[in-house]
């Protein structure tokens, strides 16, 4: 599968637009010490100049900052070039050639235009009645079946799909919303297979990795994101804020999704905005 066009985007907005729109960040503020998984880079930030540093003889000063931080840390989106199996990436590109250089220049997140189109929510607590799903927890595909189902959401070629699990309760409390003893909620590998065949654009999650995450395990094996990256061509976007989407029952909206363009990264920071009609 190659990237879609958002499929029905420009529709969807004009129809939101005609009625008003409401805005709903679902990006999560960046913060040193803020919880990171442990395979990339924290985050920090410190003030480079500080006012007072330079006065100008006018008296003005200024202040500025420096930040480092992984390409994967925060709201984010995974580019295909992320992940590899046995040596290919998507498209059976070689991933060590790929590299070389120090950069993909085919595959980094500078590949994946700006999407303004369709998305839809699957709530996972809502479908099973708690408020957030336990620690560990492997959302299936009939998961994701039943609560479109519920909540009659339709699903096209061309959408992003993103599954709350009720995680993100957890983000101030940085072990517990990692997760290495306790394990994660997320996707299983046949909910992967079920969104790929819906041909989605992207899907993304309110936990630090679009997996199922056992108890004990980590990041050891992560098969939800070959089967969609490598398999499919389908990016991931993680560490999403879902709560009020799912408080408010909007489960279908506009997406505006733009990553920084961070060329041959293979990922990049993301503040996605979920428009929907004001009410």
């Amino acid at each position: 599968m190659t990237n879609h066009e958002p499929a029905g985007g420009a529709d969807a907005l004009v129809e939101v637009v005609g009625q008003g729109v409401r805005v709903i960040d679902l990006g999560r503020p960046y913060a040193v010490g803020m919880p990171k998984s442990p395979n990339h880079a924290a985050y920090t930030h410190t003030l480079q100049r500080r006012h007072g540093d330079v006065v100008r003889a006018d008296g003005g000063s200024a202040a500025n900052d420096l930040i480092v931080l992984g390409t994967h840390v925060g709201t984010h989106i995974d580019a295909l070039a992320h992940i590899s199996h046995n040596g290919l990436l998507h498209g059976g590109h070689d991933a060590a050639a790929e590299q070389i250089g120090g950069r993909f220049e085919r595959g980094g997140v500078q590949d994946f235009a700006p999407f303004v189109g369709r998305a839809v929510l699957l709530d996972i607590p809502g479908l099973l009645g708690v408020a957030a799903c336990p620690a560990a927890y492997a959302v299936t595909a009939n998961d994701l079946a039943a609560a479109a189902a519920r909540q009659r959401t339709r699903i096209g070629a061309g959408d992003v799909v993103l599954v709350r699990t009720g995680w993100g309760s957890h983000w101030d409390d940085h072990d517990r919303y990692i997760g290495a003893a306790t394990g994660v909620p997320g996707p299983d590998a046949d909910a992967a297979e079920w969104l790929a065949g819906r041909e989605v654009r992207a899907a993304g999650s309110d936990t630090i990795a679009f997996e199922h995450i056992p108890a004990g395990v980590g990041h050891a094996s992560l098969p939800v994101h070959r089967i969609l990256l490598v398999d499919n061509g389908i990016n991931i976007i993680e560490t999403l804020d879902l709560d009020r989407l799912a408080a408010e029952r909007v489960y279908e909206f506009v997406l505006v999704l733009s990553p920084l363009h961070l060329t041959g990264a293979t990922g990049a920071p993301v503040r996605p905005l979920a428009l929907t009609s004001a009410r």
